[in-house]
């Protein structure tokens, strides 16, 4: 059975979240989200992906961004996806698939809406007990974006609304 169509657009700001395959740990160790988000800087430089926020959570992450060619959407998160999975299985020696199917992806208009979006990306930590507040948890782009920390090697681009 097909999955259907994406709706991708060019120079449009999207959502996008991928799972765990049946919600499995992706991130055991500091190190794992350490070569995620390795793997998206190299991904969103080779792609022109433009990052405004993100959480990786245990299981799943959300990125919040925009990219200029709408087919380099799906092949960004494929080189990012597959590159990780190789790294994962690799180090825990593991087969097979990674991710609980295709990536998720919701258009998000460019207004005020995108800055309550990425708050609410960011306090996923938080509503899931890990931390007290946001801005505690290490794998969001909270730290980044509102306290001005990590600026010596920044993964956000700044946003322009």
């Amino acid at each position: 059975m097909s999955n259907g169509g994406r709706l991708v657009l060019d120079n449009v700001l999207y959502h996008i979240m991928v799972r765990g395959n049946q919600k499995q740990k992706i991130f055991i160790e500091n190190d794992d989200f350490k070569k995620y988000l390795q793997k998206l800087k190299k991904y969103k430089k080779r792609y022109r992906f433009k990052l405004y926020g993100f959480c990786l959570m245990p299981n799943h992450v959300h990125l919040i961004g925009e990219i200029e060619k709408k087919n380099d959407l799906a092949k960004l998160m494929q080189g990012i996806n597959r590159s990780y999975t190789a790294y994962f299985n690799d180090k825990y020696e593991k087969v097979g698939h990674l991710w609980q199917g295709r990536f998720k992806s919701k258009i998000i208009v460019k207004d005020r809406y995108v800055v309550d979006c990425i708050n609410y990306v960011e306090s996923n930590p938080a509503r899931a007990k890990i931390v007290l507040f946001p801005q505690e948890y290490d794998w969001s782009s909270c730290r980044e974006r509102v306290l001005s920390l990590n600026i010596s090697d920044p993964i956000l681009d700044a946003l322009s609304l």
